[in-house]
């Protein structure tokens, strides 16, 4: 939930914790601290994290309110660093977790552990997010070091010259081993996308990797790079990834997509590649269905 209010006279050059708790039927002084630490309160749209700050007649504050239990602190093991040069690093971003600042937090994203790991190497640059994942899908992301990396690496991006591989369990079976979904997608709700008339230029390649019973193994490559291509794409043809509940996925501990690789050329025209293993339970059910998945002759 997110609220919206006005500092009126009465709460002029009073502290930020104090306005909010005054402002905001239900919230409480420590309650508004807490918001303000993680993230989730503007002052005339600018972010701000420091409680104590006073505010002013006619300021405009606007706080996200979590559901209770859903926040939580980002610590990421060692390995998920997946590469690290003078240019740029790769994370392994687990499921569940945002990309990027949120109304209602910054602690607790993949934004801001970007931001302290780099302080811990003295680097002062912000986080750039010049690309994001799904706050379900896991996976390589990459973060520019400093700003002539980011414009570098987002062209890269928009030239489409960052080449995707990203794995999928899916409920069904492909009638092809590979097969091109050629098809524009647009908007069709809130948080939903779909394959619409006028829609924007959208091409996904898939293989399948291993099948079992109900459930396969997709590998997919977005040649395009559209809000939840891959999702609406297999959802399009039949295949609905599993926990992706937005498009029809069976029930699943987390929706099982996850980008596995990403290959490009840095600004000194080396090729990088940077893999992102799996974990957890998208990890066991791979294991499971490539064992007991028949192996073709000469495969």
């Amino acid at each position: 939930m997110i609220l919206r209010k006005t500092v009126g006279k009465e709460q002029h050059n009073i502290r930020l914790d104090d306005a909010i708790a005054l402002l905001c039927t239900g919230v409480s002084k420590s309650e508004a601290r807490r918001i303000i630490d993680r993230g989730g309160c503007t002052v005339n749209v600018a972010l701000v994290r420091v409680a104590s700050r006073s505010v002013k007649t006619g300021d405009v504050i606007e706080i996200g309110i979590m559901e209770t239990g859903r926040f939580q602190e980002l610590v990421l093991p060692p390995e998920a660093l997946l590469h690290d040069d003078s240019e740029l690093i790769a994370v392994n971003k687990p499921a569940g977790i945002n990309s990027q600042r949120t109304p209602y937090q910054l602690k607790g994203t993949l934004e801001y552990w970007v931001s302290e790991y780099f302080k811990a190497q003295g680097n002062n640059e912000p986080a750039r997010v010049v690309h994001r994942l799904d706050r379900g899908t896991s996976g390589a992301m990459l973060f520019p070091k400093h700003r002539q990396a980011a414009a570098w690496l987002s062209k890269q991006f928009q030239d489409g010259l960052v080449e995707k591989l990203y794995l999928a369990l899916v409920s069904g079976r492909p009638d092809e081993e590979r097969w091109v979904v050629n098809a524009p997608i647009g908007k069709v709700a809130s948080a939903r996308y779909g394959i619409v008339g006028g829609g924007k230029p959208s091409i996904t390649e898939f293989r399948i990797v291993a099948s079992s019973g109900d459930v396969s193994l997709v590998e997919a490559k977005p040649l395009t790079g559209r809000t939840h291509q891959i999702r609406v794409h297999l959802e399009s043809v039949g295949l609905p990834i599993l926990g992706d509940s937005t498009y029809g996925g069976h029930s699943a501990g987390r929706m099982m997509l996850h980008c596995a690789a990403m290959t490009f050329q840095n600004s000194k025209k080396v090729q990088v590649r940077v893999t992102a293993p799996l974990d957890g339970e998208f990890e066991e059910r791979v294991g499971g269905l490539v064992q007991a998945t028949p192996q073709k002759p000469g495969r």
